[in-house]
């Protein structure tokens, strides 16, 4: 069967009409999702203007796929516009790119992680309010997180955020407005596993089978007290590779639930590492997958989307899929 491939890529009120490639990456370990639109500096042997057409902060909707059949890939702003060797780069981020405000110094105890978000994404909307870019951000938190004391001093939005998942290692993402921040791999987006399989739509593999006996890990999750000292708090197999977590809270329910999630991370029989597909089928960071090898049926399992990137030019379109740990 033959498709065609097809884009349409609007920036501000600016539709591409020529491109060299698109890279796009999206990931429930990084904050923000990201994207990089490569265009010819030249246009019919003419220099390519773009700075009247747009600027830093115009929307970017990214849609690809074939036949006419587009998939919305990336909404965001643009972040960077850059030359490089004849071409202009467009660096793209998502609604996070409005969390590079600057917040209120504070000290804040006791706090729950879904109080915290709160009260920082209402911060957030009363700045871009006042810059006259409004916004109606919300928060969906199931996460349970408790930090005894937090201290926010000369750093924006954005920084806060990025210290909020390195501790807790959350999935935190945009959609429709709404910040989601989720524990690790407790939220699924499809139902139906998406099936790759190696001998159909698996083109390129890095992927390596490995057994859970062979996995001896040691988890250590270090906190510091106010009066400087540490608590420590170890979980898995004594005297195996260990695995230092360092957080901001030494509450110990946080503590040992931090320790199991890393733990839970390697704890399977399964495949690690990551393969190259087609445009289709689609699949993002989140979702369920299928792998299945006729000649290794014992292998065949669901695993959970920690990654995606997809890249589309003349030469093709294809995905790259992270998994992470086996899942039912």
């Amino acid at each position: 069967m033959y498709y065609v491939m097809n884009y349409k890529i609007n920036i501000g009120n600016w539709r591409l009409e020529t491109l060299e490639s698109v890279s796009i990456k999206k990931s429930v370990e990084t904050l923000s999702d990201t994207a990089v639109i490569i265009i010819p500096g030249t246009n019919l042997n003419a220099t390519l203007e773009v700075e009247d057409k747009i600027k830093e902060g115009d929307v970017v909707e990214i849609r690809i796929g074939y036949d006419d059949n587009l998939v919305l890939e990336f909404k965001g702003y643009l972040n960077r516009i850059a030359t490089d060797d004849n071409s202009i780069q467009l660096e793209c981020e998502d609604a996070l790119y409005l969390f590079r405000k600057n917040l209120k110094n504070r000290e804040l105890k006791n706090i729950s992680l879904k109080n915290f978000l709160n009260e920082i994404v209402g911060e957030v909307n009363k700045v871009n309010k006042a810059e006259g870019t409004p916004t109606n951000y919300t928060v969906k938190c199931d996460y349970s997180f408790t930090w005894d004391k937090f201290t926010i001093f000369k750093a924006t939005a954005f920084d806060v955020l990025k210290k909020v998942q390195e501790e807790t290692k959350a999935n935190i993402y945009f959609e429709n407005e709404v910040l989601h921040i989720h524990s690790p791999y407790s939220e699924i987006k499809n139902s139906v596993p998406i099936v790759y399989d190696f001998a159909r739509n698996i083109e390129k593999s890095q992927l390596k089978y490995v057994l859970q006996k062979d996995k001896k890990i040691e988890v250590e999750v270090t906190a510091t007290l106010p009066d400087g000292k540490t608590k420590k708090i170890k979980y898995g197999t004594a005297g195996g590779t260990k695995k230092e977590v360092s957080l901001g809270t030494a509450n110990e329910a946080s503590m040992k639930k931090r320790a199991e999630q890393e733990w839970n991370l390697f704890a399977y029989d399964g495949y690690e590492g990551n393969f190259t597909g087609w445009l289709l089928p689609v699949v993002e960071p989140a979702y369920k997958i299928r792998i299945q090898d006729s000649d290794y049926p014992y292998k065949n399992g669901n695993y959970y989307v920690v990654a995606v990137e997809t890249k589309f030019s003349s030469s093709g379109g294809e995905r790259t899929v992270t998994i992470g740990k086996k899942i039912g």
